[in-house]
């Protein structure tokens, strides 16, 4: 049920459509048995069976090779693509929540070895809601407030308020952005939080996501209306500009606010003595 609940099939296109889906929960079977009957092989005692609990376990680790590899086998076929660290990020998470799944099969195993029944499902409960909590992590909105921007060109040049996108030369496309087009800014709350939002990595999941809802006018071959987020080097926020299927400000605004924070984006130099000092 642990493994169940922690799926997910939404509009980052996680590869877990039927087919994934089954494997997902095949494998979570095997954990939720893996963690069950530690206790039991403890209590016996069986240290050979607590051995081959171990030696198992370690299989799990092939979950993040298998993750990433469809992922990056599925980015050459997409117009938008996620990147590397979105890619990562995903591959850790699918790893991390069998993990999760040995740990509540072991709690309530104990749960059931030392006390009762009863007992076990209220362990349970609880197992499970701290491990949809931990799979939920920070998202862009925790760390940067995000506010609608002005769309318009100086010349040539396409600008989300003072920040320059991109030369676009073709005057069709010009009147197609001034008709279509919507920019947002993304200014960061602290000093981690522009390092963050610096990462290349985290910049293409938050196109990625906003692409994944409200779709985009982009074609093969034709990339002059791509979404692109540039940042405002002086000081230090982002500009999102989108051509998209369902333009409306206020759900991109909102999409925006729930992209998932990377962990290898995460900027830490606040956390650091040189960091603070330079902060301060």
């Amino acid at each position: 049920m642990a493994r169940w609940i922690m799926l997910r099939s939404d509009y980052r296109h996680y590869p877990t459509y039927p087919h994934g889906q089954l494997t997902h929960l095949a494998l979570g079977f095997i954990a939720a048995c893996l963690g069950a009957v530690a206790v039991p092989a403890i209590a016996k005692p069986d240290y050979v069976a607590v051995t081959f609990l171990v030696l198992a376990a370690q299989q799990f680790r092939d979950i993040r090779s298998m993750e990433r590899d469809t992922l990056e086998s599925l980015e050459s076929t997409k117009l938008i693509r996620r990147g590397n660290d979105y890619i990562e990020g995903i591959a850790r998470v699918f790893e991390a929540r069998n993990y999760l799944t040995i740990l509540t099969a072991l709690i309530t195993s104990a749960a059931v070895q030392i006390f009762s029944w009863p007992y076990a499902l209220i362990a349970a409960s609880i197992c499970i809601y701290g491990s949809v909590k931990l799979m939920s992590g920070r998202k862009v909105g925790d760390i940067a407030d995000i506010i609608p921007a002005q769309v318009h060109f100086n010349e040539s040049l396409l600008m989300v308020d003072d920040v320059v996108i991109m030369n676009v030369g073709l005057e069709q496309t010009r009147n197609k952005i001034e008709k279509d087009g919507m920019g947002v800014l993304i200014k960061p709350k602290n000093d981690d939080a522009r390092l963050t939002l610096d990462v290349p990595g985290q910049r293409m999941a938050i196109i990625h996501d906003v692409v994944s809802i409200l779709g985009s006018k982009v074609d093969m071959n034709e990339m002059d209306l791509a979404p692109m987020a540039r940042k405002q080097v002086d000081k230090g926020y982002l500009a999102l500009f989108l051509v998209a299927n369902e333009p409306d400000i206020q759900y991109l605004i909102e999409i925006v606010k729930r992209v998932p924070v990377l962990e290898s984006a995460q900027g830490t130099a606040l956390s650091s003595f040189y960091g603070k000092k330079a902060a301060d």
